[in-house]
């Protein structure tokens, strides 16, 4: 389990992250030649940064449009009742939810904000019925298509 405490994190760390974030296939050679620490001393260090909660998980990042999913919805989502156990419902549901890739809780406007990446508007459509309609406590949905991505990163600045 991820500690929640905010970890020290010193120059070799930061080289560690900065390299990571690039490229997460790395191996632990590979990374250690790359920041210029001892391979044990890196594989430490990651370890220590996964079990500390900065290294959430490693992934592969996909491209939609050569997966057939081209269409990409910006979604405000307001409950009619935005009590904390209702809202943690919602949150519930859209993690269940596969084409629901983010969701943020937000203020003020909306009560979320969600990134959901679909094939069609059709999919779209299914979306809003299972995850929307059929909801009872969402009192109001306005849905943004994005026409073209200008800019996606998954790094944070270091």
């Amino acid at each position: 389990m991820a500690s929640t405490e905010t970890p020290d994190l010193d120059d070799l760390d930061r080289r560690i992250l900065e390299q990571l974030q690039t490229d997460a296939s790395l191996t632990n050679q590979e990374l250690a030649e790359r920041v210029h620490a001892s391979p044990p001393t890196c594989l430490r260090r990651v370890r220590r940064l996964t079990e500390t909660g900065v290294i959430q998980k490693q992934v592969a990042i996909l491209d939609p449009a050569r997966l057939g999913s081209t269409l990409t919805a910006v979604v405000e989502v307001t409950l009619d009742v935005q009590a904390a156990e209702r809202m943690d419902e919602f949150e519930a549901r859209m993690q269940a939810e596969p084409a629901v890739l983010q969701c943020y809780r937000v203020s003020p406007g909306p009560d979320f904000l969600l990134i959901a990446q679909v094939k069609d508007m059709p999919a779209y459509h299914a979306l809003v019925h299972r995850a929307f309609t059929a909801q009872a406590n969402v009192r109001n949905v306005r849905t943004f298509f994005s026409v073209h991505r200008a800019k996606f990163d998954t790094r944070l600045a270091m």
